[in-house]
C-alpha cells in the first residue's frame, strides 16, 4: 500500500496544488476540510477527505494516524479581519494542535508552511534570507504577518522539544487553482477585469505555486529539522509584474502611479469603512503599509540544500492568467479574426 500524506489545508491554493503533486507521486492523500468549506479545489481527485477543525484537537489526532508525512498548509490569509483573535487562534493555536497531533502519530517528517511574512525584511530594498529575523510582534505590521510569524515560532519550539518540523516561508504564489483568489491572485484578477488603473512602488517576490508544492515535498525529504526554508522566485517590481501581465494577457498595463501618501490616505479611510460597516476590503491600511518597502528575498538557501525549482515569473503569470480566464475570473481574449 502507498505510503500517507496527511494536508491540511488542501482546499486552498497551496494545498490544492500539494494535493496534485503528492497523488501525481504516487502517495495517498488525506485532507482535512470543515464542514461545509469549499471544496472545488478537490474536485476530481482521488483523496480521503476527513472533516475536522484546527481547533478540533481529537478531529486532528484522528486524522494523523498512519501519515508518514503531515504537511500543516492550513491559515487565514487575509490582510483585514473583522476579529483578529480569531485568526490568532487558527494560525498559533491551530499549527500547534496539527504539529502535537503529527509528533504523537509518530510522522516521519512535519512540514509546516510559513510564509516569507515572518522573515524580517531588508528595508534598504535587498533581499532578505533565513537569517533576517523580527526581534518582537511589534514590529511587525498587521495581524497576519504576526500571527504567521508567532506560528513560525511555535513550529521551530516543537522542533527543538524533539519533533521533526521543517519550517517553509512561500513568498507570493501564482497559478492554478486560486479559487477564493489570495490577494497576490486578486491583484491579477483586478488586472485582467480592467480594475486596476493604477500602482504603488513596491516589489514582491513571485514564485510559481507548482514550485512551492515541489518545495513542501522537498522539505519533507531532504529539510533539516529545526531549520526554515524560503520557498521564492523572482524578485520583481510591482510595475514589471504588471508590464509582465500586460504581455502575457494582451492587456494594457496601468500607466499612473499612485503616491504613498496618497495610498495611505486611502487605505486609512478603506480601514474605517471596514471596521465601521465590514464589507469586502479594498485596500486596507495594513496593505498599504506592507507595500512601502519592497518584498524581496532569497531563495537561495532552498535552491541549494533541498533543490526547489525555479521556474520563471512569466511562465507563473502565463499559467495564473489562463486558468483565472478558463473558470470564469475574467473574459477570455477575444478571438483573432
Amino acid at each position: 500500500m502507498a505510503d500517507l500524506a496527511f494536508v491540511t489545508g488542501a482546499t486552498g491554493f497551496v494545498g490544492a496544488n500539494l494535493a496534485r503533486l503528492l497523488l501525481a507521486k504516487g502517495l495517498r492523500v488525506r485532507a482535512l476540510a470543515r464542514p461545509n468549506s469549499d471544496r472545488r479545489g478537490l474536485k476530481g481527485l482521488d483523496v480521503e477527505v476527513v472533516e475536522g477543525d484546527l481547533l478540533d484537537k481529537a478531529s486532528l489526532e484522528k486524522a494523523c494516524q498512519g501519515a508518514r508525512w503531515v504537511f500543516n498548509v492550513a491559515a487565514d490569509y487575509r490582510i483585514w479581519v473583522p476579529d483578529p483573535k480569531a485568526m490568532l487562534r487558527a494560525n498559533v493555536d491551530g499549527t500547534v494542535n496539527v504539529l502535537r497531533a503529527a509528533g504523537k502519530a509518530k510522522a516521519e517528517r512535519i512540514v509546516h508552511c510559513s510564509s516569507v511574512a515572518a522573515v524580517r525584511l531588508d528595508k534598504t530594498g535587498g533581499s532578505a534570507d533565513e537569517d533576517s529575523h523580527y526581534s518582537g510582534p511589534d514590529e511587525i505590521i498587521g495581524v497576519y504577518k504576526r500571527s504567521k510569524w508567532l506560528s513560525e515560532r511555535a513550529a521551530l519550539e516543537l522542533a527543538s522539544e524533539g519533533l521533526p518540523v521543517v519550517v517553509v516561508n512561500p513568498a507570493a504564489p501564482i497559478g492554478p487553482w486560486d479559487g477564493k483568489p489570495t490577494p497576490t491572485g486578486k491583484i491579477l484578477v483586478d488586472f485582467l477585469n480592467r480594475k486596476l488603473p493604477s500602482y504603488v512602488d513596491t516589489g514582491l517576490n513571485l514564485i510559481h505555486v507548482g514550485d512551492v508544492a515541489e518545495g513542501h515535498w522537498l522539505a519533507a525529504q531532504r529539510g533539516k529539522v529545526g531549520e526554515r526554508y524560503i520557498l521564492g522566485g523572482e524578485n520583481l517590481t510591482l510595475k514589471a509584474m504588471l508590464d509582465l501581465l500586460a504581455e502575457e494577457s494582451g492587456l494594457p498595463a496601468p500607466r499612473f502611479q499612485t503616491p504613498y501618501a496618497v495610498a495611505y490616505a486611502f487605505g486609512a479611510l478603506d480601514t474605517l469603512r471596514l471596521n465601521l460597516i465590514g464589507g469586502t476590503p479594498v485596500a486596507p491600511l495594513d496593505a498599504v503599509r506592507m507595500a512601502r518597502y519592497k518584498m524581496f528575498f532569497s531563495a537561495a538557501k532552498a535552491v541549494r540544500e533541498l533543490g526547489l525549482p525555479q521556474r520563471s515569473a512569466r511562465q507563473a503569470v502565463a499559467d495564473a492568467v489562463a486558468w483565472f480566464r478558463e473558470h470564469g475570473y475574467a473574459p477570455r481574449p477575444a478571438a483573432r479574426a
